[in-house]
């Protein structure tokens, strides 16, 4: 049941590990840094912390290009940090999601060094290497997804590699029970280390088309788009047997009790909700984006709710995302104002959120100037505003310099606007963001009907969204002005209704009576009674 199963009702918050919080002074987030941070998450309610990858790594995508998968990268610290941390974090009530990179590894890995070394090298099979062709061009049209063909060429043994992502990521070969039977000892070795489940990076993407066939041209592109999107990815990506290594994944977890697995998934709902899995033996939650990818209005986000809703199978738990590292950032696309409704959105419909560190201070657009830009993404395709720095820039703790995040120069620049946003201060103010994120979740907490109960929409007329929430005896109407104007709406005579929470702050207790004014840019939780 929801209410039993904790990455049912709780909340999963996410952290980018470089940009948390700096213990040594080098300008780059740590687990110690997290460690020292883990009462500000207990006290904002939170119920899970998934980290970003932290494995070695040359860092040429900033720990998503792994060397070795069962230790830490110094930059992060030592495998004692992470005992002690996940110790810390379970005696706190805390659970722990690590990032598992599956798809590729770094071209530094062993196995990759190994594979390369030559044709009859045992590891060969391991990653995806094809013969060029007739005039010695790549073996397909398949496109990396920061820009460029997917093959290198490896003079040394007169074949193409391939990858789905920078040449330093070469992919590994999925269809290698050798290649499963390594990545699950891997998972195997983190949950032996007490790790509460895992967030699976691409997890669509680990089988590709066994006879390699070009991806079909996009007839929607356009020059302005990442070059990726030149072609469909039907061939290079979401193949049907991905969902045999999914089941397996998963299988490996329930080795151990109560554990999750999370897939990063980039696809239709359609497509999306296949990788649930025959009789929800796929990932427990495959992660939904849409409300990143929606136009953000009432009408387009309550048509999303309801297309998801029926998409679900039978059983399957939904969740819902507002941004994260790769994304940019919910106060950046929607502004302070509607970042407020946006907040009581995530943290009121049915499923399990999850929250991006940084967006409960109010962090929005951050501009990086070139000569500050790290991501590769950014630097293989200048001009495209494809950068993924601005959502990864450090997080406001003080008012001091840095803000608080580091005694040194921080990786990235700080949202300038740091000294009016950051933790210390606006735990002091009851109507900043922050304490409204809290009291969503206070009340989450505290009302199954907010987190595990039924969902029914009322309406999304004009620019209002509102559903109800029930669970027993409890109900609640959550209404949303995703609009610059007011809008009233009617309520059912007889009923005893109240505000129990505005996103402006000022309507605690009220009395509803026939009418609803909802002011602009306002959200409200409303207790229904009879």
């Amino acid at each position: 049941m929801p209410e039993a199963t904790w990455w049912k009702h709780g909340i999963v918050y996410q952290v980018y590990p470089r940009s948390f919080q700096d213990s040594g002074g080098d300008g780059i987030g740590d687990l110690e840094g997290i460690r020292e941070r883990l009462d500000y998450l207990v006290w904002l309610g939170v119920d899970a912390v998934w980290i970003s990858p932290v494995f070695p790594s040359p860092m040429a995508d900033f720990g998503y290009d792994v060397a070795d998968y069962c230790d830490i990268d110094p930059i992060f610290g030592t495998l004692e940090d992470f005992d002690r941390l996940i110790q810390e974090a379970h005696a706190k009530g805390l659970k722990l999601i690590l990032d598992f990179v599956p798809n590729h590894t770094s071209d530094q890995h062993p196995w990759f060094q190994e594979s390369r070394s030559s044709r009859t090298n045992p590891k060969r099979s391991w990653y995806i290497w094809r013969d060029p062709g007739p005039d010695g061009s790549p073996p397909n049209n398949w496109i990396s997804n920061f820009g460029g063909p997917a093959w290198e060429w490896d003079e040394a043994t007169g074949q193409y590699y391939y990858h789905a992502f920078l040449k330093e990521q070469p992919d590994l070969n999925w269809r290698n029970a050798e290649v499963r039977k390594a990545m699950y000892d891997a998972l195997r070795f983190w949950l032996e280390r007490g790790v509460d489940g895992f967030r699976v990076d691409v997890i669509w993407h680990l089988i590709k088309d066994a006879e390699f066939r070009d991806n079909p041209p996009n007839p929607a592109y356009q020059a302005s788009q990442a070059e990726i999107n030149c072609y469909l990815q039907v061939h290079s990506a979401d193949q049907p047997e991905v969902h045999e290594v999914v089941s397996e994944m998963r299988s490996v977890l329930e080795e151990y009790p109560d554990r999750v697995l999370i897939g990063e998934i980039y696809l239709p709902l359609e497509r999306l909700v296949a990788y649930y899995g025959k009789d929800l033996s796929g990932a427990h939650v495959p992660f939904n984006f849409q409300l990143i990818q929606t136009a953000w209005n009432a009408q387009k986000i309550a048509a999303l709710i309801n297309e998801y809703e029926a998409a679900l199978p039978a059983g399957g738990w939904p969740n819902w995302v507002l941004g994260n590292h790769d994304q940019p950032r919910i106060g950046a696309r929607v502004g302070p104002q509607q970042a407020r409704v946006a907040a009581m959105l995530l943290l009121t419909l049915r499923g399990t959120p999850t929250m991006y560190y940084g967006d409960e201070v109010g962090i929005g657009k951050v501009e990086i100037q070139p000569e500050a830009a790290q991501d590769p993404w950014e630097k293989n395709e200048p001009g495209l505003g494809l950068g993924r720095d601005p959502e990864r820039t450090p997080m406001h703790w003080d008012g001091s310099d840095q803000g608080g995040f580091t005694s040194g120069k921080p990786w990235l620049p700080l949202d300038p606007r740091f000294r009016s946003s950051h933790v210390e201060g606006l735990q002091d103010d009851p109507t900043s963001i922050l304490m409204l994120y809290r009291r969503l979740i206070l009340l989450r907490r505290r009302h199954p009907a907010l987190s595990v109960g039924g969902y029914t929409q009322i309406t999304a007329e004009g620019n209002v969204l509102a559903y109800e929430r029930q669970h027993g005896p409890e109900r609640f109407l959550v209404a949303m002005n995703m609009g610059s104007e007011p809008h009233a709406l009617s309520r059912p005579a007889g009923t005893r209704e109240r505000v129990v929470l505005s996103t402006l702050h000022d309507r605690g207790e009220e009395p509803i009576g026939a009418q609803i004014t909802l002011r602009a840019n306002e959200g409200l939780i409303i207790s229904l009674g009879t």
